[in-house]
């Protein structure tokens, strides 16, 4: 039988959860320590990592094993076992059809100079220091985290400050956990105090969470199956539709000569 190159052991053999996994805990001040230091680096993920783990989604342990226990999940996981080895072969993503979920996915991570394997290093960095479990739930647990770009283009959404709290925000409501609140909201407080406009930056927020409530959970999606199709029908399908007070924010700023990518940038070390 194959073994697992990531977990390290045959995905048959593998609990679901390991029941020595620490029980989560929130830790409020320590979320606020590391959301002051993402605001000094929006590019700083480990930050992020440690928001999550101070901030944990309470019931994730029992929505992860309802998955794993399903026929769809172990289906799932059978066939996407490490997905950014998948999401990082560009060029077997490029022979899909033009206009299609593969290509919109390939122009995003390019154009932006990211990799799903950097997503995964930067974790790496923060988990060294932590146990490590050989259970199905760390499969899902990193699934969590390697959907969070693909969320970026089915939603339209960009990396920009705004772009990304309302990425978290859409991602709470499939995924509650209140790190994702946490970020998403005092971004926007903290987008809304370094520039002065009538830009609807909460609304955006707001709409962000409302969005992802139609939305099912992409982790539990087969990534494979929507790839080849063409991005409309992608969205169609997850019940994604366009946000307007994200687009709204951003022509707000265009006219007073705001760039929308450099909010919590060189704005923010200035006013330091």
């Amino acid at each position: 039988m194959a073994v697992n190159p990531v977990l390290g052991a045959s995905p048959a053999d593998l609990p679901l959860y390991d029941e020595r996994r620490p029980r989560p805990r929130l830790r409020l001040w320590k979320a606020w320590h590391h959301f002051q230091n993402l605001m000094q680096d929006k590019e700083n993920t480990e930050e992020v990592f440690h928001i999550f783990e101070a901030l944990p989604w309470r019931g994730l342990r029992h929505s992860a094993v309802r998955f794993l226990s399903s026929p769809n999940g172990q289906a799932v996981r059978a066939m996407e076992p490490h997905l950014p080895a998948i999401l990082d072969d560009h060029a077997a993503l490029r022979r899909m059809p033009a206009g299609s979920l593969a290509h919109a996915y390939c122009d995003f991570m390019e154009r932006e100079e990211l990799t799903a394997q950097g997503l995964v290093d930067e974790f790496d960095k923060f988990a060294v220091t932590r146990e490590q479990f050989d259970d199905q739930f760390r499969w899902y647990l990193n699934r969590m985290r390697d959907v969070h770009d693909m969320l970026h283009v089915l939603t339209g959404y960009g990396r920009d400050a705004l772009g990304e709290a309302c990425v978290l925000a859409f991602t709470y409501s499939q995924q509650p956990s209140p790190a994702h609140l946490f970020i998403g909201y005092m971004a926007g407080l903290n987008i809304r105090r370094q520039v002065r406009s009538d830009a609807p930056v909460l609304k955006a927020v707001r709409e962000g969470q409302r969005l992802g409530k139609a939305c099912p959970r992409l982790c539990e999606e087969s990534i494979t199956a929507l790839l080849p199709l063409p991005l409309e029908d992608v969205r169609r399908r997850l019940n994604i539709t366009p946000a307007v007070y994200y687009h709204e924010a951003h022509a707000t700023w265009a006219r007073i000569g705001v760039d929308p990518y450099d909010l919590l940038g060189k704005s923010l070390k200035n006013a330091a």
